[in-house]
């Protein structure tokens, strides 16, 4: 028995050396050893997507994935700055027509008062196909499979790729038309529905005419009732043929093109809304929001929220190439190497969840993430400043081959105030005063400096650097904020904000009729080990003041359901340009955009009639000195108002490994996963160099066991041979 335990010690030695020197997987690899070497692209996600469905998403984590399954007529060029809209399903870039009350034609020099409506003729590629799907399956008599299913059918279904066929077909122009239509389906409250409809000819009209047709067909069908929107004309958007579609919007509204490169305005087919609608899908996570429909260059095929979230190749992707030109500088950077070759370059993305910053980083440095952002904890690690200010790599990080890609966002990140609330909102002057004595509170100064590595600009309203009407210098500071002192603004003192608490009822915090203390709640969807000093800065910065700050963090979907109800008081939120135009800032302001009663994305539920008077006039002007006029008008509005903390405009890091080709940072596109291309042999040889694992530990400590048992096989020897004697 000794021996043959001696013989097993001795052959897992020799196992851990063969393997510790062999050219096999890394033992720490994530990932398949089926995938080493393969064609695929590693990311991930921190937030759980809760709207797949193109009528009814308008968040940034779900955008990553929307952006790349969706076709809209346009998209932003990768390369080229200022941003410049190009075709994607459409041919060309429409120009509107413009008519008068009477709908005759005006001349494109015509004033916005005199025009009554604009005209956009918008003609599609005709090579464009669907993602394979059982929605689109057909039986040898060219009936669709899967349309008429009962609950029993649907035994054993649990995802996408268990029904056994699939079909395609080609996109049309009644596709486009259609999802326009969903916009204002009853079932969907599709959060740009009240702003679409003050632009688009009859669309609120038309989401009237739906509302009791819609209520009837639940009351008889249930939940999964289909409304079948072809059978339904919308004046505003009509087919002209099978390449041409129309949309009339009201007035003139020069932005409207920027629309037209959302997925809000993608081809949906009928057939999935009908596939999707069945009894029995929505309890399987069957629906639009769980699996798109589209014909871009990827298709999700597996949806796991809680784990992972892949995408594939679409096989019936129409095919685009990789631009020819940018700016000058792009030569120089290498990103023209990949001039004219067919998108998408990798064959798949797999995204996991990691909700926090510190194993994902670990990840990146393994080389089992292709790309990261900078989080505050590995800030030093991986980035240092020039003599002349610019940031670059440490050492480290370029021995390793890593490279750094910056850009200004035409963002901005904020806390917010629930205008409807009883404490912190209102347009009283009382209330005033005590929101602008919060906003002096919160330094975020010392905010960027502390969780952003000074990568951001403290914003003074709502309309970041690079977008029109955002003014720089003394004209543009928050006075209500801000000093202007030695040509540069200064947070204006503490004592200012003191004195402001007291005006508004609450000296030293306390309310100044009951003597309670003034407690605020602050709702959040940041949760963790990787929050908890941000919001600990938080509760000290309210402390200041003497007010109590009660945090409520909670999941993001559940957040959600609170903005949409109006129970939270206080929250933050951020918004990233949706298109290169102050409109896409002040919106966020506009009183019909509410989001309680509203769905809008009006998260603070502010409402100004002059800010709203001010903003119906400016919205459908061209960049002129009026417009900017105007428009800084409605921004002192909201300064005075706060129904805000301005917050900052962040600055973008990203790292790359030297794998990873064609980065290019563009805050407006959401689809630039298909120009990432990825040298899967040099990673899986980096990951093998980096990853060797440690094996002399075991070595020394398997040598000890042996050494131990070396005197016990010589006394046991010893005894056995006495035996024998």
């Amino acid at each position: 028995m000794l021996n043959a335990a001696m013989r097993g010690l001795y052959a897992a030695m020799l196992v851990f050396v063969l393997v510790g020197c062999g050219d096999s997987t890394p033992w720490n690899d994530p990932y398949p050893a089926s995938q080493t070497g393969a064609n695929i692209l590693y990311s991930a996600f921190q937030e759980q997507p809760k709207h797949l469905d193109p009528a009814r998403s308008y968040n940034v984590n779900e955008a990553l994935f929307i952006a790349q399954i969706y076709e809209p007529p346009l998209q932003y060029h990768y390369l080229k700055r200022p941003y410049r809209l190009v075709p994607l399903a459409a041919t060309e870039v429409p120009e509107p027509r413009y008519l008068d009350a009477e709908f005759r034609e005006l001349p494109a020099s015509a004033p916005a008062r005199g025009i009554a409506y604009s005209v956009y003729d918008i003609h599609i590629r005709s090579d464009i196909r669907y993602q394979p799907h059982p929605a689109f399956a057909r039986n040898a008599e060219g009936a669709y499979r899967y349309h008429a299913l009962s609950r029993a059918d649907l035994e054993g279904i649990h995802e996408l790729s268990d029904f056994r066929h699939t079909g395609s077909r080609l996109l049309t122009t009644a596709d486009f038309v259609y999802q326009i239509k969903r916009l204002a389906h009853p079932g969907l409250n599709s959060p740009i529905f009240g702003l679409m409809s003050e632009y688009i000819l009859g669309l609120d009209q038309y989401a009237k005419r739906l509302r009791p047709i819609y209520d009837e067909l639940k009351r008889e069908q249930g939940t999964s009732a289909f409304l079948d929107l072809r059978e339904y004309p919308l004046e505003g958007a009509q087919v002209v043929d099978r390449t041409t579609y129309r949309i009339t919007i009201k007035g003139k509204y020069p932005q409207f093109r920027y629309w037209l490169a959302m997925a809000f305005f993608a081809a949906v087919p009928w057939e999935a809304d009908r596939f999707y609608s069945q009894p029995g899908m929505a309890e399987r996570n069957l629906t639009l929001d769980w699996y798109p429909v589209g014909s871009g260059p990827f298709m999700l095929t597996q949806n796991n929220p809680n784990l992972r979230m892949v995408l594939t190749r679409n096989p019936n992707f129409h095919g685009e190439r990789y631009p020819h030109a940018g700016v000058p500088a792009d030569a120089r950077a290498g990103l023209l190497a990949d001039a004219g070759r067919p998108l998408p370059f990798v064959d798949k993305v797999i995204f996991s969840l990691e909700k926090e910053s510190i194993p994902y980083w670990s990840k990146f440095l393994q080389g089992y993430y292709d790309a990261s952002g900078v989080s505050s904890d590995s800030f030093d690690q991986a980035i240092q400043f020039s003599g002349q200010g610019s940031p670059e790599v440490t050492p480290v990080m370029r021995r390793k081959g890593i490279e750094l890609e910056t850009a200004v966002t035409t963002s901005i990140y904020y806390m917010g105030f629930n205008m409807l609330d009883e404490v912190v909102g209102g347009r009283s002057e009382r209330a005033r005063k005590l929101r602008r004595a919060i906003s002096i509170a919160v330094d975020y100064e010392e905010y960027i400096s502390i969780f952003a590595n000074g990568r951001g600009m403290p914003a003074q309203g709502p309309i970041p650097p690079g977008i029109f009407g955002h003014r720089k210098g003394q004209a543009g500071i928050n006075r209500y904020v801000y000093d202007w002192v030695d040509g540069q603004p200064r947070r204006k003192p503490i004592a200012e904000a003191r004195r402001l608490m007291a005006q508004a009822g609450y000296p030293g915090g306390r309310d100044a009729n009951t003597g309670e203390p003034l407690v605020l709640y602050f709702d959040t969807a940041a949760a963790g080990p990787d929050s908890k000093s941000r919001l600990d800065w938080f509760r000290k910065q309210f402390a200041k003041l003497g007010i109590q700050l009660v945090v409520r963090a909670t999941d993001y979907n559940r957040f959600q359901d609170k903005m949409l109800k109006g129970t939270e008081q206080l929250f933050e939120w951020g918004w990233v340009a949706d298109y290169p135009d102050p409109e896409n800032f002040l919106f966020l302001l506009y009183g019909p955009n509410k989001k309680v009663n509203g769905n809008g994305e009006n998260a603070a539920n502010y409402s100004n009639p002059e800010f709203d008077r001010l903003f119906r006039r400016t919205k459908n002007m061209d960049n002129n000195a009026e417009r900017r006029r105007l428009t800084a008008r409605m921004v002192d509005i909201v300064q005075r108002d706060a129904p805000w903390i301005w917050g900052f405009h962040p600055e973008l890091f990203v790292l790359h490994h030297v794998w990873y080709h064609n980065l290019k940072p563009n805050t407006m596109a959401n689809n630039t996963v298909k120009y990432i291309r990825i040298d899967p042999a040099l990673r899986a040889e980096q990951r093998r160099a980096w990853n060797q694992p440690v094996i002399w530990p075991l070595i020394v400590v398997a040598a000890l066991v042996l050494a131990s048992l070396v005197p016990g096989v010589v006394a046991y020897r010893r005894r056995e041979r006495a035996a024998a004697l």
